[in-house]
């Protein structure tokens, strides 16, 4: 079964209210003085883009869960479905249930992965689904409810998700889940989410990026050896590369030779106790 992802439904305006999420902070303008400014266009559009991205570019990131999308998903397998789950702030999940949904003829939609093609094992994998499925029917036929009967079925299992996901939490899980170390089926699933936005609104699908992009981390943060593994390796630095060339410039610039180091009780001192100045921006 093919994977299906359909973006369903989303704020109204998510750049109208992320603007006004993010101009609440900055601004003595009431929430409704800021809306009137937005709907007599004394607010337009490309100013509303330009402050949204000076913000993003900052770090902050609150204003981005009052933004959210609605997605339908469809033809996955139960092993991406166990990893899908485990991501539970500022999303939410309904999953087709193997307690009600019955299989009444034993034969259910699943998920060959492209390796056990390559590896020409498509016949062996079948007689393994075949089998769980003859099982699973004569337990069901002899009275076995659906929800026990299911413990027999294989991750390859397909499952249906209607979710909720606001912005800051779509961006974390494509930190994640577009990094080439995922598995394949969790970045084809965030890839065709991103592209659902893209198609609706490409000026917050941008954003939609493995952690190395330049609008996340910029750096890949993983260990050394699956960074010179990596197809993007070429293009996205390695942290440990750029703490090298911070220690360098600095040891070159400062006759103290001040580089890299852990930080200490003396550092926490300052973190802690003493005002080391005003930020440029409060909120």
């Amino acid at each position: 079964m093919a994977i299906e992802v359909t973006l369903i439904d989303h704020t109204r305006d998510p750049i109208k209210t992320l603007y006004t999420a993010f101009r609440v902070c900055y601004s003595a303008l009431t929430p409704a003085q800021i809306e009137t400014r937005i709907e007599d266009e004394r607010i337009p559009r490309e100013q509303m883009q330009e402050f949204i991205d000076l913000r993003l570019g900052t770090g902050h990131a609150s204003p981005l869960q009052q933004i959210w999308f609605e997605f339908g998903i469809s033809g996955v397998s139960r092993a991406f479905s166990h990893q899908f789950v485990r991501h539970h702030m500022g999303i939410s999940f309904e999953q087709q249930s193997q307690r009600y949904v019955t299989y009444k003829d034993g034969t259910y939609p699943f998920t060959i992965p492209d390796s056990v093609q390559r590896a020409g094992k498509t016949d062996a994998f079948q007689r393994a689904i075949d089998a769980a499925g003859a099982v699973y029917l004569e337990l069901v036929e002899s009275g076995v409810p659906a929800e026990d009967a299911r413990f027999l079925l294989p991750n390859a299992t397909n499952t249906n998700f209607k979710i909720t996901v606001n912005y800051l939490e779509l961006l974390h899980i494509a930190d994640l889940r577009l990094c080439t170390r995922a598995q394949w089926e969790f970045r084809k699933v965030v890839a065709m989410m991103r592209a659902e936005i893209k198609r609706a609104f490409p000026e917050l699908a941008r954003y939609i990026q493995p952690k190395c992009g330049e609008y996340r981390l910029g750096y890949c943060d993983e260990d050394y050896e699956a960074w010179e593994a990596c197809p993007l390796g070429a293009k996205r630095p390695h942290k440990r590369t750029l703490f090298e060339l911070y220690e360098r410039a600095r040891n070159v610039n400062d006759g103290n030779a001040r580089g890299l180091g852990d930080l200490d009780d003396r550092d926490f001192e300052i973190i802690e106790l003493e005002q080391v100045g005003e930020p440029q921006e409060q909120y």
